[in-house]
């Protein structure tokens, strides 16, 4: 005997293969009558054509005709196809959160196209109401489709009569309970409040899950990238952060992600310290020097260099050496490289950042290679001995060979590119690296380009730029002394910070010395984090620790505070986790009141403010979001009990617990936006 549930899979297995087949055989017969009628199309109107040269101005009318129905044939070989994607999709994303703003585009392209179907790419505006007057959500196309059919086809159509065509051409769906049209043609949307408490519902029963983004994409990124033989310092602190975080939301959204530490470990200045390091450091080839002497050594051997002709001869023999692998420099470099690495090691778990060293000596085997490439297809040219190539749109050119035999930074980062490209067999690339080298990877990408490596329509590389951290005097971030400020010094004085604070408001007395311990890591190293992403990465921002520790504005403090304050509700109503999820299962969340209403809608543009970042890179716009749901919530709380008592007693007489299930939506959400900026939020604070 089958079992019942069986029975329904197998039925819904057979509905959906069917149902999968028919709408392919509609999309192949669609696809057909549209190649016959090109053909007609094409034929009708070289034979116009050659009227129109005899004078004959007429217009066939079958021509038009034909156009027509080839403009709904089109339309209808669309809205097909998508279907067909969205069926054979169905299986795998039926836990996946709904992007309300990209479900609307669909809805509203569509009735864009119903409304006017010889419209070729038509602009697609739908964005969140900013006041609930206006409903939900805004369709804003009209304006611009007046604008092009003005431009094309000469019709004076306003944009009101435009968006009320569009409206009376929406298609059935599960969302849109009415529209207006308001002003000059804004077509105001107005949600289902049904459609949008089972999305909250499906979300807790399911949990936070990413968006459907399509096919599983490979990613590499690269950031940190500290040098060797140098201590990490705090313009390494916005590489770090920012890479991880996008790491963490690639992940999330379901994407394969390399992370790598493009750490600069190969060059002249090698060469230089190992000749210094023989005269001041004998042991050097069983012991490497503690960081801050080796960094001390570095500056050193630096001025050495500049100034004694000798020592700069012996620094370039060295280097020689090195490049040839001979085995005592080897193992001297080896040492170096292992000193600094541990240094690192202590920044990225203070930070809790996961990372796959990859430095600059891991591509000099491939180097020859890329300068046999440029000068076998012709794009290289000598230049008093140095080899440049001069790629399209870049005033200087790349040096790939020195006069003197050796390789650049150029070749490196070249191998790097083609490395990612052919073995990682990267869809997406992404350079997290400061402002400073835009030029240079404008350069190197272009060149990769150029040479037939990749096509931008089909690989994404791309350059995620960031601006500097500034002192409170809004200059470059020094030390009193005026020198570069050491990152481990900066977090150290973050946890110091962070345990002052937590004493001042008094939490010692409550907390144990492990929630003071976990608080304490929380708000230090969460409030570094958020204060730098919740900058715009393109500008420079000032660093400082009272305005990050502030608990009122958009701070980390609030949103930790804010989450903790969320987390208690139910645990202060005596109600457990199993109680919360059997209540999402079987009580709808009601979403009478207004501000219900709000909180529910906020916590549901989740995906698109994901969907967003994955495409311009910029995480600040998470971070408002956080501190706009946190505020919503606020304001929630405030004028909508979720937990009645006895006045006199404080007994709890009533639990609401739709109430309570968005608490709990709400600090969803709000984890789940920590986990991608790397911030650890806890339970009691």
């Amino acid at each position: 005997m089958l079992s019942r549930l069986t029975i329904k899979t197998r039925c819904f297995r057979f509905r959906l293969t069917f149902g999968t087949a028919r709408m392919e055989v509609q999309a192949a017969e669609c696809t057909e009558r549209l190649c016959r009628q090109e053909k007609e199309i094409k034929f009708l109107t070289v034979e116009i054509d050659q009227l129109k040269n005899l004078g004959c101005l007429g217009v066939s009318p079958s021509l038009e005709g034909l156009r027509e129905e080839n403009a709904k044939l089109k339309y209808r070989l669309n809205v097909l196809q998508k279907s067909l994607q969205e069926e054979r999709n169905r299986g795998k994303q039926t836990k996946a959160m709904i992007n309300i703003n990209s479900r609307l585009q669909d809805i509203f392209g569509a009735a864009i196209k119903a409304a006017y179907p010889d419209l070729e790419n038509p602009p697609l505006a739908v964005t969140p109401s900013q006041q609930s007057r206006f409903g939900d959500y805004q369709c804003n196309s009209a304006m611009s489709i007046t604008q092009i059919l003005l431009k094309t086809k000469e019709q004076k159509v306003s944009p009101r009569e435009i968006a009320d065509k569009v409206a009376r051409s929406i298609p059935d769906n599960e969302c849109i309970e009415k529209v207006e049209i308001a002003g000059p043609g804004f077509i105001n949307v107005h949600l289902k409040k049904d459609f949008v408490s089972k999305q909250l519902s499906s979300m807790l029963v399911n949990g936070v899950q990413p968006p459907a983004i399509g096919e599983k994409k490979k990613v590499v990124i690269d950031f940190s990238s500290p040098n060797i033989a140098k201590e990490m310092h705090v313009g390494h602190l916005r590489s770090t952060i920012i890479g991880e975080s996008m790491c963490r939301l690639f992940e999330f959204v379901g994407y394969d992600v390399l992370r790598l530490n493009h750490l600069g470990d190969w060059g002249t200045q090698f060469g230089m310290l190992i000749a210094h390091l023989q005269d001041k450091f004998p042991e050097y080839l069983t012991v490497s020097p503690p960081i801050g002497d080796l960094q001390a050594f570095y500056k050193e051997s630096k001025r050495r260099f500049d100034t004694e002709e000798e020592f700069k001869k012996r620094a370039y023999q060295c280097v020689v050496l090195l490049q040839s692998k001979n085995p005592d420099f080897i193992k001297a470099w080896k040492l170096i490289c292992d000193v600094s690495r541990k240094e690192f090691q202590k920044i990225y778990e203070y930070l809790d950042v996961s990372i796959i060293e990859r430095g600059e000596s891991y591509y000099q085997d491939m180097m020859n290679d890329i300068v046999e490439e440029f000068e076998e297809r012709g794009f290289v040219q000598v230049d008093d001995g140095r080899k440049i190539v001069f790629v399209p749109g870049c005033s200087i050119p790349l040096t790939i060979m020195k006069s003197d035999g050796g390789f650049t930074y150029d070749t490196s980062d070249l191998a790097a590119v083609k490395q990612r490209l052919f073995e990682e067999k990267a869809d997406i690339i992404i350079y997290v690296v400061d402002s400073g080298q835009s030029v240079h990877l404008q350069a190197i990408f272009a060149a990769a380009q150029m040479i037939g490596w990749y096509d931008p329509k089909v690989t994404r590389i791309t350059h995620a730029p960031f601006g500097v951290v500034l002192g409170e005097d809004k200059k470059k971030f020094k030390t009193r002394s005026g020198d570069t400020v050491r990152l481990i010094d900066l977090l150290e004085e973050g946890l110091k910070r962070a345990m002052d604070k937590l004493k001042e408001k008094e939490r010692d007395k409550v907390l144990t010395p492990e929630e003071l311990k976990a608080a304490q890591i929380s708000v230090a190293f969460g409030c570094i984090k958020y204060a730098d992403l919740s900058h715009n990465r393109m500008n420079d921002y000032i660093f400082s620790f009272d305005k990050m520790l502030d608990d009122r504005g958009n701070t980390a403090a609030y949103l930790l505070y804010a989450f903790t304050r969320i987390r208690s509700i139910a645990r202060l109503s005596n109600i457990d986790e199993e109680t919360l999820q059997k209540s999402a299962r079987t009580i709808e969340i009601v979403l009478d009141h207004e501000k219900e209403w709000k909180l529910g809608k906020c916590i549901l543009r989740f995906p698109e403010i994901l969907q967003k970042i994955l495409d311009d890179l910029l995480l600040h716009t998470l971070c408002d979001y956080l501190y706009e749901l946190a505020t919503t919530f606020t304001e929630f709380y405030d004028n909508c009990y979720c937990v009645e008592k006895d006045r006199q007693t404080g007994k709890i007489v009533k639990v609401n617990m739709w109430r309570l299930l968005l608490c709990e939506a709400t600090a969803a959400v709000m984890a789940k936006g920590f986990d991608i900026l790397g911030i650890k939020p806890v339970q009691k604070m």
